[in-house]
């Protein structure tokens, strides 16, 4: 079935469910002579891991990720790279007593209507927990990028109504909300306590900057690389929305305003500003590129809500098991490793033009 595979070239298909044994990735088009360890996949998944902080998920996954295939010696192959994590802390019965009402703004009742059945334990492939699969392909895309010195920071924006003031890159990864202001970061975490202390949730914003992007990636028209960011951050289950340089800003501004001047910096073409977020009619420009994804509040919530059953009835539901009541800190790698593996793909297809 359609849905599990992401890529042209550079082609990462998941698998797996939440509590079930296992999860994983397969990638097709890695490069031959990649050096490529478990460690280097660890780290990234480190950051996405499950109770990590006292701000998310209780549930405790070591995520120890296991490359079966694709690497010898230290280099990738040029074949199939695939990479397992096993699950360990599975409480399937934490999720019995809602095993016929469909959990509200979870995908349960889409997923029935789909296909006539459902992994009720923990959502299944609905979950969260395939991030994770992500977070290590994304790992791999990493390494490629890094060779073109293409970098991607990516950190919690806001909170709720809790906005970082600041932008230190070097304080991200020294605070548990991830946020890139210290002193935001008190707020934000509080914020989030203040959540779960009320059995209830919220939401917020993960700003992503790439350095180092040449000009020329994306394609016109359909394959915009703007499009195909937005295609792959979007399939991340707890996005809303997503913007562009200055984005839904850009609508109280004038074009006069708007527009990125260019001018001369040596022999590179540069521009005064970057409303556009480093991407014009649909192809890198050079600059920055700079998005934001809106991150809705996690729909698992203690609170007694109203729903209906699998046999159409009006119910109450309770929500229990260990639940992430802000998910922005351990989204940030995810959408990092999205935006990785766009890149590694648009780099991929930009040299195939002429070939």
């Amino acid at each position: 079935m359609a849905g599990n595979t992401f890529g042209q070239i550079f082609k990462v298909t998941t698998f797996g469910e939440s509590h079930g044994p296992a999860i994983g990735v397969v990638i097709d088009g890695v490069p031959p002579g990649l050096e490529l360890t478990e460690a280097d996949i660890q780290f990234e998944l480190d950051r996405r891991r499950p109770g990590q902080s006292k701000i998310t998920t209780q549930r405790q996954e070591t995520d120890k990720v296991e490359i079966l295939s694709g690497v010898f010696e230290g280099k990738t192959t040029g074949t199939a790279l695939a990479m397992i994590i096993r699950n360990q802390d599975m409480r399937p019965k934490d999720y019995s007593n809602i095993k016929n009402l469909f959990r509200p703004g979870h995908a349960d009742y889409t997923y029935f209507m789909k296909y006539g059945i459902r992994d009720y334990q923990g959502g299944g492939r609905s979950s969260g927990r395939e991030t994770a699969c992500r977070v290590a392909a994304g790992a791999v895309a990493k390494k490629i990028l890094a060779d073109h010195n293409i970098r991607i920071v990516a950190y919690t924006l806001a909170v709720g109504d809790i906005q970082a003031k600041k932008k230190d890159y070097t304080v991200i990864e020294k605070n548990i909300v991830r946020a890139p202001d210290l002193e935001a970061a008190k707020l934000m975490i509080k914020k989030i306590e203040e959540a779960r202390l009320n059995c209830d949730s919220i939401g917020g914003v993960i700003e992503a900057v790439i350095h180092g992007c040449p000009p020329g990636l994306g394609d016109p028209v359909f394959d915009k690389l703007n499009a195909r960011l937005a295609y792959a951050l979007m399939s991340i289950g707890t996005i809303r929305g997503i913007e562009f340089g200055t984005g839904f800003a850009a609508t109280q501004m004038h074009g006069s305003e708007h527009n990125d001047t260019f001018y001369m910096d040596d022999k590179r073409v540069r521009t005064t500003t970057n409303h556009a977020g480093g991407i014009l009619g649909g192809i890198s420009n050079g600059e920055d590129i700079i998005l934001r994804v809106a991150v809705k509040p996690p729909s698992s919530i203690a609170q007694k809500q109203k729903t209906v059953s699998m046999d159409l009835k009006d119910a109450d539901i309770e929500v229990k098991g260990r639940h992430d009541p802000c998910i922005c800190p351990r989204v940030v790698p995810v959408v990092e490793s999205m935006i990785a593996l766009t890149l590694v793909d648009a780099l991929m297809i930009q040299k195939t033009i002429g070939s």
